[in-house]
């Protein structure tokens, strides 16, 4: 990556508002675009990527550079993320610059404090150390530290993930078939996707592998009835509508009218006539009792801190808070129990978050089972066995992370109403 004086005076300005984080980095960057309409694509694409890059090592960079303004933390990136000489950089610089910079670059990873090659907040190393060794965090954090790969699940509705792996290479667009997810691409490299044919066909949407194997957990048939209970902009319910091959219905439900609009472009593109899109105000929406017993999966992705997405919002462990994951903790238990009001005898419930936090994964679990006694729990592992689905390291619950599966941090337990 090559980074011009025009490009860096700009990438330091959008650093000054992002830092901050009044507001998700992602918002913040694409009000500062607008803002800046000059730029084109590769300015934008230096700019977010250098953006991402400090976040994601933020308190690397601040203990490299105490008190660092925005200059000196974007020209540290530059050097310690980026592998940038001087001599490259010399453009850049300022009188006193290279000789801090020299110092910098010097410093030697194996010699700063774990804390800092974690990059995590100390509350949150603190949780994980619980149960993890240091050398265990330390591989979970340094994956969530790497930029993610583009992935993309092929709608089996209208295309074949072999005519989309080879339609991607002949327009020389390096592509291959996920290892774990049998509907999922991976693209080696970020493209325009939402102007690409294969998108706007609704032969592909963008879904992380891991988000992709979560939903499979549900083992969807054809001519159910599901529940998609925290739906957001519905990438689940396609996958599960996918599945089934547009036979059934979904019942795809959120609290968020501007998520479920979302979903709105995708279904239609989508092609599939099976998934009905409901605003509900809670967990606890009147409506949703006219559902009660007769639902046959639901699938619970619940809210919650985010942690295993930290490669593509690295803002996000800046942004929770103690404070707040109690809170989260809450809402989870609550949504849980309502959703389990929903199955029929025999019915299956699917409770995933993306997070890395036992707090938000098995506790939650463990807490329904113990005031649920009607529920058991279902192994992870032979649910995507049955499916062909071989996942290193997993049994009872379903953990994926990106320094062993190449996928954001997910878990996923498969809980079901006994007969």
């Amino acid at each position: 990556m090559q980074i011009t004086p025009i490009q860096f005076s700009l990438l330091v300005e959008a650093l000054t508002i992002v830092l901050p984080l009044v507001a998700p980095a992602d918002v913040t960057l694409k009000q500062f675009f607008r803002a800046n309409p000059q730029l084109g694509s590769r300015d934008r694409a230096v700019i977010a990527e250098s953006i991402y890059a400090v976040l994601r090592r933020r308190r690397l960079l601040e203990y490299l550079v105490p008190h660092g303004v925005p200059r000196r933390l974007a020209l540290a990136a530059l050097v310690k993320l980026n592998g940038f000489s001087l001599k490259q950089l010399a453009p850049l610089m300022k009188h006193g610059d290279e000789a801090w910079l020299a110092v910098l670059k010097g410093v030697a990873s194996e010699t700063l404090p774990f804390e800092i090659r974690a990059d995590l907040p100390d509350w949150v190393i603190e949780r994980m150390r619980a149960h993890l060794d240091d050398a265990q965090i330390l591989a979970i954090a340094q994956g969530l530290q790497t930029s993610a790969p583009l992935d993309l699940r092929v709608n089996t509705f209208r295309a074949r993930r072999e005519a989309v792996v080879d339609l991607l290479r002949a327009q020389e667009i390096p592509a291959e078939a996920t290892r774990l997810s049998p509907f999922g691409v991976r693209l080696e490299q970020k493209i325009a996707l939402n102007k690409h044919p294969l998108f706007l066909s609704g032969d592909v949407e963008v879904q992380d592998e891991g988000s992709q194997l979560l939903g499979l957990l549900m083992e969807a048939k054809r001519g159910e009835m599901v529940v998609d209970f925290c739906a957001g902009a519905g990438g689940k319910a396609l996958l599960l509508g996918a599945v089934m091959q547009s036979k059934g219905r979904i019942y795809a439900f959120d609290v968020s009218e501007k998520r479920l609009n979302n979903l709105g472009a995708r279904l239609k593109r989508s092609g599939l006539s099976n998934i009905f899109a409901g605003r509900i105000d809670s967990e606890n929406d009147p409506k949703l009792k006219r559902l009660a017993g007769k639902i046959d999966r639901v699938l619970v992705d619940a809210p919650c801190t985010g942690l295993g997405t930290l490669r593509r919002n690295p803002d996000l462990k800046w942004r929770q808070t103690e404070v707040g994951l109690a809170e989260l903790n809450l809402k989870q238990k609550s949504i849980l129990n309502a959703a389990a009001k929903l199955l029929k005898p025999g019915g299956r419930l699917v409770y995933g978050t993306c997070s890395i936090l036992r707090e938000e994964n098995e506790e939650i679990v463990m807490d329904f089972l113990s005031t649920h006694p009607s529920f058991g729990l279902v192994k992870a592992a032979e649910v995507l066995q049955r499916q062909g689905i071989e996942v290193e390291g997993i049994g009872d619950y379903l953990h994926l992370s990106p320094q062993q599966h190449q996928t954001d941090g997910f878990f996923g337990a498969v809980l079901e109403l006994k007969k």
